[in-house]
């Protein structure tokens, strides 16, 4: 079982199929959300406060959980602020993806927030990822468009050796965009250009603290 704290308020916990069966954990019951899985769950938090000192202590939380491609379950957690719409403390939406662009060489992201976008620079950093996502892409451009950021990566490098970790760690901060050329040709002609080219560089000297 791994924990990463990806910022104070998100949380993700990952498992191996293996864990799943050390821990005794039925994937189809827990999320049935029966008594059973609450208890689960709550082991799950308390193993991840003593990790990383997330604390869902008088927290709503939204919990989404993710069957992902390479047989590995994602829980992530989200405390939800009690100026934001309540939410059930165990809601989970779950289907099966693939978190890397499958045969292309542009993807865009979606950043429901500029503070979205920090946050993941911030992950990279101390996840010692950011010293190669200059590389992942020719061209790497952030939009603003109808009140969200789109990162625009064009020339993708398909070899790049850490390049599955890098769509891991993204889908956690935003969501990906299909159909992106025809996306991609209206956020350069209706969008924003917040910062061209290179928008991890820009961002990562600017707004991340090292």
């Amino acid at each position: 079982m791994k924990f990463e704290k990806l910022n104070d308020n998100k949380i993700k916990i990952t498992l191996s199929i293996q864990d799943l069966t050390d821990k005794h954990i039925d994937f189809h019951s827990f999320m049935a959300n029966t008594l059973e899985s609450q208890d689960i769950l709550l082991d799950m938090l308390e193993e991840a406060k003593k990790e990383t000192g997330f604390d869902p202590e008088d927290s709503n939380l939204k919990i989404e959980a993710l069957a992902m491609a390479d047989s590995d379950f994602i829980f992530t957690i989200t405390k939800v602020h009690s100026d934001t719409e309540k939410l059930p403390k165990k809601k989970f939406t779950i289907k099966r993806r693939s978190v890397t662009p499958c045969n292309t060489t542009q993807a865009i992201y979606e950043f429901h927030s500029f503070e979205d976008f920090c946050s993941l620079l911030q992950f990279l950093n101390k996840s010692n990822l950011i010293s190669f996502v200059n590389d992942i892409a020719t061209c790497v451009s952030l939009y603003q468009y109808k009140g969200c950021y789109y990162l625009l990566m064009t020339q993708i490098n398909s070899d790049l050796a850490n390049k599955l970790k890098f769509f891991t760690a993204i889908t956690e901060f935003a969501k990906y965009i299909t159909n992106s050329k025809v996306f991609a040709s209206k956020l350069r002609e209706c969008g924003n250009l917040v910062m061209k080219d290179h928008a991890f560089e820009i961002a990562s000297k600017h707004f991340i603290c090292k």
